[in-house]
């Protein structure tokens, strides 16, 4: 048996064919066999919150639901653009919501599961900017304002982190590897799984003389991207648009 990471589809109706592909790979027999999927962050470009009523955040339900009802346990951890995702809609999509760094015990190893951003303590714009945006007295009131009002956030969110990036130095926006270290030695794990760097590989380095490895999940821009583990190997591979 195997269970499934993806993360960074940053699902959005300006790319219909990546939703069509997630929707075709939560049907595949890959998925509905599966021990259990998860999805650490960034399932949407932007989400506005749980009475969001467009079409799309339906389209997800429904084929989340539907991994769900086939017996296939769904894990979701917010990422820096689903973060007001809440029990709501999780409960809608049959999904359990995961808190940033939890350790599941995988095939009978320890690993810690992150969405990334955390790791990315380089960043230090960024992150004062995390901090503001997590607070619950911040999404409180960002939530008890208009659906169109938060719309018109989103979409001015979206294009501020643009600017960002292209202003931003790529080695500032990857992990900082003392803090990974000291993430996991704080966790207790050997192994870490994370997203959001769009920078998909499998690191492997020595923690406190005992072999480590960091797991990096791909994005959803050009094709989709999924890890397959198991019981003796963890694989990236790449899903075409056809």
């Amino acid at each position: 048996m195997t269970t499934l990471f993806i993360a960074d589809l940053h699902l959005d109706d300006s790319r219909p064919e990546i939703t069509e592909l997630f929707e075709r790979y939560l049907a595949s027999p890959e998925v509905r066999q599966a021990d259990a999927l998860y999805i650490l962050g960034d399932l949407v470009e932007a989400w506005v919150g749980d009475d969001d009523d467009a079409a799309l955040p339906g389209r997800i339900a429904s084929a989340l639901r539907a991994v769900r009802d086939a017996g296939v346990p769904v894990y979701f951890m917010p990422g820096n653009r689903d973060f007001l995702l809440g029990e709501d809609y999780a409960a809608r999509a049959g999904i359990e919501r995961l808190d940033d760094i939890t350790v599941h015990d995988l095939y009978g190893q320890p690993t810690l599961l992150m969405h990334g951003d955390l790791l990315c303590t380089d960043d230090t714009a960024y992150q004062a900017m995390r901090q503001q945006l997590r607070s619950p007295q911040w999404q409180a009131q960002v939530l008890a304002l208009p659906l169109p009002m938060r719309r018109a956030m989103a979409a001015k969110a979206r294009e501020d982190s643009r600017q960002h990036t292209g202003n931003t130095q790529e080695a500032i926006m990857d992990v900082n590897q003392t803090t990974v270290e000291a993430t996991m030695r704080q966790a207790g794990v050997q192994r870490l799984i994370h997203g959001h760097t769009h920078r998909p590989a499998v690191h492997d380095f020595d923690l406190d003389g005992q072999p480590a490895t960091r797991i990096v999940l791909g994005d959803w821009y050009e094709q989709g991207s999924v890890l397959k583990l198991d019981t003796d190997s963890a694989q990236l591979e790449g899903l075409p648009l056809v």
